[in-house]
């Protein structure tokens, strides 16, 4: 990691980190590092929740794709990101996960997991580093933003305390998950201080429709549908999966595509998405297939026969077309190559993997400190951004944490 900070440091000055997430601990290493006394304080009993959920089943820490195309993962603010990433990038992410004593791989799809697929192993290694480097952790402390006197009033099992700090550093999550602490309490605080946030919204989250039928949904809630492609509003089709709901569907591939269908939403109060059930042909050899003579089977078993077309993708099919279709083959063809889903409501925000909103990136100047808080500066998820599953949301929380620490620093050194 490169060095810390160009100016010495006042003797031990000391500076709060609130939230015990991805870019909070980073933000403390950086500042351990570069001289100061940290304390850490999370609300939960124990430190990284979110991160060892977000590792059953494989921790993807981040993505070996060129860094431009990295970059672009992040949208509308692939430019603050990026500035970003330019400092600490998916490389550094995997060096400095090799200097905690873990291996990673990069997986047949491009993202990269430590060698075990765990976070606790990664986790473990790194609260020990921490506890080296003198930070100060504290679990079951929950932050009810500012006293009086500027001090931070901080809950605890033993009662409230009052923390004098020199520089503070916000790593507090977003709005998803609450139960592993990034319930978004933090945002009527920093209101309260005059800081603008942007409302918080579920990202990388499902969908609901108008209303699947109940057969429709008793039958196939929880079948996952692959191979399909999704395309929004023409855009050139993504492919994946999805699975469907009880109410919609979610996936992957609805992940991927959340941020453009929210705002859909937003603008027109729904949003259409045309699936492509075979995804492999075309659309002429589909409408041939269909052509060829059935003789006495049923439409169903002839669409199976001559295109695999049965389950989930046949009940989709029969859901969202009408009997007009079924008797037509050129309208069939056409269905299933883009057959329309209309999406009307995203699901609620504490179900989401992520959330959009936060602190806007013009509240913050260049070290990520907040324009109308000196002194307090900002990182990870809680910062406005977004951006799709696959190690993204990570590499930019362990970046955004780098650098507020590092802006810290710098802060301190002026002072």
């Amino acid at each position: 990691m490169p060095a810390m900070s160009s100016s010495p440091l006042p003797a031990s000055p000391r500076v709060a980190v609130i939230g015990g997430g991805p870019a909070g601990l980073m933000a403390a290493e950086v500042l351990a590092a570069g001289g100061a006394q940290v304390e850490l304080f999370d609300a939960m009993p124990s430190l990284g929740r979110k991160f060892l959920l977000a590792g059953v089943g494989g921790m993807n820490i981040t993505h070996a794709e060129p860094k431009a195309a990295f970059v672009q993962r992040y949208g509308a603010r692939a430019a603050e990101i990026g500035r970003l990433l330019e400092e600490f990038d998916a490389d550094a992410l995997r060096a400095w996960i090799h200097a905690l004593g873990i291996d990673t791989f990069v997986g047949s799809s491009g993202r990269v997991f430590p060698s075990d697929m765990k976070a606790a192993p990664l986790l473990r290694a790194w609260l020990r580093r921490l506890r080296e480097q003198g930070v100060a952790l504290h679990p079951r402390a929950r932050w009810l933003g500012w006293d009086a006197s500027g001090a931070l009033r901080i809950a605890t099992p033993e009662g409230a305390r009052s923390v004098e700090a020199g520089a503070v550093v916000l790593a507090l999550g977003g709005g998803s998950w609450a139960r592993l602490g990034s319930d978004g309490a933090w945002v009527p605080l920093l209101e309260q201080r005059g800081v603008a946030v942007a409302p918080l919204k579920p990202s990388n989250c499902g969908f609901e429709v108008a209303g699947w039928t109940a057969f429709f949904r008793d039958k196939f809630a929880g079948a996952p549908v692959k191979p399909v492609a999704i395309s929004l509003d023409g855009s050139a089709p993504r492919q994946g999966e999805f699975v469907v709901t009880a109410s919609g569907v979610e996936g992957s591939l609805i992940y991927a595509l959340s941020a453009a269908i929210r705002e859909q939403i937003d603008n027109a109060g729904r949003a259409v998405i045309h699936l492509d059930l075979l995804p492999n042909r075309t659309h002429e050899q589909v409408a041939a297939a269909l052509a060829r003579p059935r003789g006495s089977r049923s439409l169903a078993r002839h669409l199976a026969g001559q295109l695999g077309i049965d389950g989930v993708r046949a009940g989709l099919l029969r859901e969202l077309t009408d009997a007009a279709t079924f008797q037509d083959m050129t309208r069939l063809a056409a269905a299933i190559k883009a057959l329309p889903l209309e999406l009307v409501r995203a699901r609620p925000l504490d179900e989401a993997i992520s959330s959009a909103g936060g602190v806007p990136f013009a509240a913050l100047d260049a070290n990520l400190m907040l324009s109308e808080l000196p002194g307090v500066f900002c990182a990870g998820e809680m910062l406005d951004w977004e951006a799709p599953t696959g190690g993204y949301l990570l590499t930019a929380c362990f970046a955004s944490g780098r650098a507020a620490g590092l802006g810290a620093l710098r802060w301190l050194a002026r002072r």
